[in-house]
């Protein structure tokens, strides 16, 4: 099977050069083992109950092989980060290790120290549109942060049909390398119901939940994707549907376990310093690690997408935040959202180290919310300039699913997300 190449990719070589071991975390199935092993020298799978038990009983011989080592499923036996430390303690060498782990986090009681230092966190998520090979990628982020034009381009292969299989397929590599598209549908169906299986884990936080009760709080998550909905709103929203009634403290528990799990990651909202009495919103916008998982959530499929224009456009702005999350961490940025109580909003927010910034608002296309998008983004830029000490943006763009991509009149780019990459 034809390996992809991943961003992780670059971002774990870059990494090498200036930690001792690397630890590399996201969802189930995303592809963290198959990435570092096309890097790592050696590997240690820690994948049977023999192996787990001799390994307990002796984590050093998980250390032993040629580097950059693999040790896979390392979790599985926490002690090994201790013995690490002290490995590295006492012979630290750039990209000695990289660790994976696909099933549940290690139970933090089992390590002794944070690793600081020694070992840096590195997240893989699924995979980009770049990364599938399904955007043109004729758009670079990088690019227009420096400034660069770009020439128009008509798009016409890429319609809302196409859009809406991709978000529901998601980015999962097994899926994307089906086929056939109905065989992709069933492995990402597959997937969402392998996330919860916790029977062989050391870890009694998620040994003893229950997958009902996870399935039941991602629909409410689902139903309230790209919203800034509060936790007592979802809350409310399971108890309305008749799900389940679940208290406040099982809700939140269970949730923390979804984010420890890399299945939830929600957007910080962005706070510019403004001169004037107007109030920022601190709430998150809520968000997948991949747009499948609320599909699947919910039990729809690319026809439902197709017949809810308004379930689409919130699908879809989940599909844009993971890609644009993926390019952005290329830049060494990140991505937020802005919301203030005059009722101004700004989908994506990209801010770099250097301080330049991108405003980005995400639109399923068409010439009415193109404008609609615009009009927002030029609201903000107004409202900044005159009320903040914040700099202009270096570009501001319309990310839309289908259509063309060129810069309107008034500057604002308007990109396809399937003509977009790093």
């Amino acid at each position: 099977m034809n390996y992809y190449v991943r961003y992780i990719d670059q971002i774990i070589e870059r990494y090498r050069k200036s930690t001792g071991a690397i630890v590399i975390v996201g969802p189930k199935f995303c592809g963290k083992t198959t990435s570092c092993n096309n890097i790592a020298k050696s590997i240690y799978r820690i994948n049977t109950k023999a192996i787990v038990e001799r390994t307990t009983i002796n984590p050093k011989i998980a250390l032993e092989g040629e580097e950059p080592h693999l040790i896979d499923e390392w979790q599985k036996v926490p002690d090994i980060w201790n013995y690490i430390k002290e490995d590295l303690d006492i012979d630290y060498k750039f990209g000695k290790y990289l660790l994976t782990g696909s099933s549940t986090p290690a139970d933090k009681t089992d390590i002794q120290h944070s690793g600081a230092g020694r070992l840096k966190m590195v997240k893989m998520r699924t995979m980009s549109l770049f990364e599938s090979k399904e955007s043109l990628g004729i758009v670079s982020l990088r690019s227009l942060f420096e400034n660069k034009e770009f020439f128009p381009h008509p798009n016409q292969e890429q319609t809302l049909e196409k859009t809406a299989f991709q978000i529901c397929r998601g980015g999962w590599p097994l899926s994307v390398l089906s086929q056939e598209e109905s065989t992709a549908l069933d492995v990402t169906n597959s997937y969402y119901d392998g996330l919860f299986q916790f029977a062989d884990s050391k870890n009694e936080k998620f040994r003893n939940k229950k997958t009902d009760y996870f399935k039941t709080i991602l629909k409410s998550y689902a139903r309230n994707v790209s919203t800034s909905a509060s936790m007592n709103s979802m809350i409310n929203d399971v108890r309305q549907n008749n799900e389940r009634i679940l208290d406040d403290s099982t809700f939140r528990d269970y949730l923390e376990a979804l984010k420890d799990l890399y299945i939830i990651e929600d957007l910080e909202a962005w706070c510019p310093n403004i001169r004037s009495k107007t109030a920022i919103s601190s709430s998150p916008t809520r968000h997948f690690v991949d747009p499948s998982i609320a599909c699947s959530a919910l039990g729809i499929g690319p026809k439902n997408l197709m017949n809810d224009f308004n379930t689409f456009g919130f699908m879809f702005e989940d599909l844009a935040v993971r890609d644009l999350r993926i390019y952005s961490e290329l830049l060494n940025g990140t991505i937020k959202h802005y919301k203030d109580n005059a009722g101004l909003e700004c989908d994506s927010v990209i801010h770099l180290q250097d301080g330049k910034w991108a405003a980005v608002e995400i639109k399923l296309g068409g010439e009415e919310l193109v404008n609609y998008g615009a009009k927002k983004l030029n609201l903000l830029k107004n409202k900044l300039i005159t009320k903040s000490d914040t700099n202009p943006p270096t570009f501001m763009a319309i990310i839309t699913a289908f259509g063309p991509c060129y810069k309107r009149e008034d500057g604002i780019y308007v990109i396809p997300l399937n003509c977009l990459k790093d």
